[in-house]
This record gives structure tokens, C-alpha cells and sequence, in this order.
């Protein structure tokens, strides 16, 4: 669908937002596509702050499993793969990302909150990262980073829900603020990413955030490759 992600650029801010909300912005195909590409055209455009946010009554719902027993694993496989190289290029955005989540969010939208470098949440949004019950290793390294590594095993491990309250005290999010505050919080964060040139901040970027890009691609692809991901999947649906 043409209208899954609106994109609107205003000078050096540029807003995405995702539009399925029949589907809980659940990630289709063509959903990551589109994001991945107005992600990268972000790169050359000027952009000096990326806000992503969402229509209706939750942010992200993740994968979107509809069909999938009617998919081939490779296209399951490419799928999750074109998943983490979006949540790569927000991690090393060399440019502002801020993501507003609301609602509960799921596997990879939690993921893409917790790939930007400002993660604000509405009370009451959830969070819950489950993709090693089927097998799947994404983003575990970019939340250990975020968290701690025995946090990250805690939430992991149990597969567990967490709210907006223990994401703040966690490190997953940066502020928990009202819907009606984020207006004002987009005024304050683009006028904070104009303070530095482009290629200062693009250097600062750099030396902050660890570059595991590579070994994350690579755990990714080892895990989605093991035969049986369609039966895998099936078990997770069935008994969560």
C-alpha cells in the first residue's frame, strides 16, 4: 500500500510516521521497504533530526506474521534480514532519531525504539521483545548495549512484558511524557540538533555508539537459517 509510511520532511526534520493501523503498524514487506528506504534518503537530504512515530492506538505490533505459512522460509529469511539492516541504519544515523511509542509494541518495534538514540513513550505503552522463543537473535546486542547485559538476559530470558515505567528506569527509553507533550518535545529536540555542524555530529555519533554491525548481521542470518523457522513460528503463535 502507498500510504503504509507518510514521510514529511519540514527543513532539517524529517517525520515519519507509520500507517497500518488496522494492522497495528505491524512490519509488512512493503512497510520496511519503505522505511528503510526514507531512512537512508534521510542520509542525503539534510536531515538533522528522524521522528518516527505512529497512527492509531499502538506504535508497532512488529513482524507482520499475516501469510506466513504461505511464505517460503527465504522470504521469511530476506525479511527479517532487510529488519535489522533498517534497525542498523537508525542505530548509526549519523543525524538526531527520536521515536514516540504508545500502545504495546512487539519484537521488532520495540527493536526500532530501542535503535534511536531518544526513545519517548505515552504512559501506559508496553514493550515486550520475544523472537528468541522461535529462534530468531535480533537486536539483543543493541538492548544489551542499551540496558546492561544482565538486564537484557532478565527481560530475554522470560520473554516478559515491561511497561513505560521500567523501560525509564532500565535505559530502554529516555522519557515517559503524555501525547499531548510530544509537540513540545519535537520543538526542544530539533532546536537541540541544530547545536552541532552536520559532521560534528555525524563524528560524535561515531565514537559513541558501539559499531557492531557486522556481528549482529551475523547472528541474525545464523539464526533465521536453521531449517524449521515456518514450524518454529507456528509453536511461538500457538502457545503465546
Amino acid at each position: 500500500m502507498d500510504n503504509e509510511l507518510l514521510r514529511q520532511h519540514d527543513g532539517h526534520v524529517t517525520h515519519l510516521t507509520l500507517n497500518r493501523p488496522h494492522k497495528a503498524n505491524a512490519l509488512s514487506a512493503s512497510l520496511i521497504e519503505a522505511l528503510l528506504n526514507a531512512v537512508e534518503y534521510a542520509y542525503t537530504d539534510g536531515t538533522r533530526l528522524l521522528i518516527l512515530n505512529a497512527s492509531g492506538d499502538n506504535f508497532c505490533a512488529g513482524f507482520d506474521f499475516s501469510g506466513y505459512l504461505e511464505a517460503t522460509e527465504g522470504d521469511l529469511v530476506l525479511r527479517f534480514i532487510r529488519i535489522e539492516h533498517l534497525l542498523q541504519q537508525l542505530y548509526h544515523a549519523p543525524f538526531a532519531t527520536l521515536a514516540f511509542a504508545h500502545g504495546g509494541n512487539f519484537g521488532a518495534g520495540a527493536d526500532i525504539v530501542c535503535a534511536c538514540s531518544a526513545r519517548v513513550a505515552a504512559p501506559g505503552a508496553t514493550f515486550r521483545m520475544p523472537g528468541l522463543r522461535f529462534g530468531v537473535v535480533l537486536g539483543t546486542r543493541r538492548l544489551a548495549h542499551r540496558i546492561g547485559g544482565d538486564a537484557a538476559r532478565g527481560v530475554l530470558t522470560a520473554s516478559r512484558t515491561f511497561d513505560c515505567e521500567e523501560a525509564l528506569r532500565l535505559g530502554f527509553l529516555t522519557q515517559v511524557a503524555a501525547q499531548a507533550e510530544w509537540p513540545a518535545l519535537i520543538a526542544a529536540a530539533s532546536k537541540a540538533a541544530n547545536v552541532l555542524t552536520q559532521p560534528a555530529t555525524a563524528r560524535l555519533n561515531e565514537q559513541t555508539v558501539v559499531d557492531t554491525r557486522a556481528a549482529d548481521m551475523a547472528a541474525l542470518v545464523q539464526s533465521v537459517s536453521v531449517p524449521g523457522l515456518k514450524e518454529r513460528i507456528r509453536m511461538f503463535r500457538e502457545s503465546k
